[in-house]
């Protein structure tokens, strides 16, 4: 009788506090022992020079989802998550984006008939809330947190999805009294459609002009804004895809105020710059996304926020649309900047980018690594410890990484349905040889070992501890409404 359904055996474990050298063994899914000398095993992964780390949590990604222009992605739950799998991922967080008129109810059947019988790892929802109406407010999001949907997303532009302070400080609320946690795509929707318009007006529709009409201070307003916000209910936020040094500061501060204010940056902000969007024709197209990349000391400044804390996740923020007519030339093929599809692929490069280029060059500790790409997240969104970190009880998501291999990137070796990559050409050292989902060997020798639909739906919990606020709350929820703001004075409001 085996005491084991699979070892990994003799690898260099990292999580986000510890490097060790043991085996792992693992039974029914789930890691049952971390030791030196495990045997009595179906089979053994040698992993002697290698590292054991876990699974990555690819919590900001769009699969299957229509833009607000109507423009669906490109990759749907089957190619969207063969391709973070490859990339060294074990669970995804996309989005179930409800558009206005819809409810939430009818969002979630939506996008669980659309993951359900495609996803080949680990998956969850994150909401977007675009109708804050009444029904939403007082009885669907209350009744989906405490179902396991514990995070949301709102914006402060895009005008198909845009939401007004109030409705913004109703959701807050309603985070505030279940214990979720509130996104926020931080853009003065009023600064960039100023901006555009005079843009326009002068003929000045390149692709390039989008990365102008998205003023860094448009971004730094906007955190500011939403950070003051969240301050006035004293509920935790957390700030997407932060492109600017200006922004990073804003969240620093606040941070060291000792605001709950969570920070995340992608790999778009720190490989790409507005130069790449200033291309010949509608080549720069393929790098447009919301907000825009930015220069050199931005890009820095993103690698200071990892490293000191400002952010404690990195994502993708995969948002998939191929080079034609169905996704970022959907307006036609020399479309103005202000009807480009928004948004880049990098759900299968987003950790063996920061790898190579983090890890390898000195700019952050393997420890760091992980806790960007996986246990913060898990922690974040209600998902550790059965995700995020490798421990006994743990699920076992595990990935293998060989840190010396050598990949230049090309969209050939990719495994989405975008058509092309923005990191082309790139050379990365270190890949994710072995990837390992709830003990099923999913990708080995390049190949795919897991079946669409084997993915399994994960309700989530409120967040860690630390996303739950500590004390009185300083809001009563209106018993007529569910979500008005009955205050309790205190010294905020004096």
């Amino acid at each position: 009788m085996t005491d084991f359904d699979l070892i990994i055996s003799q690898g260099t474990i990292a999580t986000a506090s510890d490097i060790f050298k043991a085996d792992v063994g693992i039974k029914d899914g789930r890691i049952t022992a971390i030791a030196e000398g495990l045997d009595g095993a179906v089979r053994i992964i040698d992993a002697d020079g290698k590292f054991v780390l876990p699974g990555g949590v690819e919590a900001h990604c769009h699969i299957e989802q229509e833009s607000g222009m109507g423009i669906m992605a490109a990759d749907d739950y089957k190619s969207g998550s063969i391709s973070a799998v490859f990339g060294g991922n074990t669970t995804i967080i996309p989005f179930a984006a409800q558009h206005r008129g819809q409810s939430l109810r009818e969002v979630i059947e939506l996008y669980h008939d659309r993951a359900a019988p495609k996803a080949v790892i680990d998956y969850a929802f994150h909401l977007i809330i675009s109708d804050a109406n009444e029904q939403v407010l007082g009885q669907e999001l209350p009744a989906l947190i405490k179902a396991g949907y514990t995070s949301f997303k709102v914006f402060l532009t895009y005008p198909l999805l845009k939401l007004e302070d109030r409705d913004v400080l109703n959701i807050l609320a309603i985070a505030r009294e279940n214990g979720a946690l509130t996104m926020v795509h931080a853009e003065n929707d009023d600064i960039i459609r100023w901006l555009s318009d005079r843009l326009m007006a002068n003929g000045n529709v390149a692709p390039k002009y989008h990365a102008m009409s998205h003023a860094r201070i448009a971004e730094s307003e906007a955190s500011n804004r939403a950070i003051q916000l969240a301050r006035l209910l004293d509920t935790p936020l957390l700030i997407v895809h932060v492109s600017s040094e200006e922004a990073a500061k804003v969240i620093r501060r606040a941070q060291d105020d000792g605001l709950k204010v969570f920070a995340e940056t992608c790999p778009q902000y720190l490989f790409l710059t507005a130069d790449d969007i200033d291309k010949d024709g509608m080549e720069g197209a393929k790098f447009c996304c919301s907000p825009p990349p930015r220069n050199a000391a931005d890009q820095e400044a993103m690698w200071r926020g990892l490293s000191n804390g400002t952010f404690q996740v990195f994502h993708s923020d995969h948002a998939p649309y191929r080079f034609d007519e169905t996704g970022k030339l959907n307006a036609g093929p020399n479309a103005p900047f202000k009807k480009l599809a928004n948004g880049v692929p990098g759900i299968e490069l987003r950790m063996p980018l920061l790898f190579s280029e983090g890890v390898g060059k000195g700019r952050i500790s393997l420890n760091e690594f992980v806790a960007l790409t996986s246990t913060n997240a898990a922690k974040i969104y209600g998902l550790h410890p059965r995700k995020g970190t490798i421990a006994v009880g743990s699920d076992a998501d595990i990935a293998v990484w060989n840190p010396d291999r050598e990949i230049t990137v090309t969209h050939d070796i990719l495994h989405d349905n975008v058509g092309y990559t923005p990191y082309e050409g790139m050379l990365l050292k270190g890949w994710p040889e072995k990837v390992i989902s709830r003990g099923r060997v999913a990708v080995e020798d390049g190949k795919l070992g897991v079946e669409p639909g084997s993915g399994n739906f994960l309700e989530r919990s409120p967040g860690y501890d630390f996303i739950r606020p500590k004390g009185d709350l300083p809001l009563e929820i209106d018993p007529e409404h569910n979500f008005g703001a009955k205050i309790l004075l205190d010294d905020r409001f004096s």
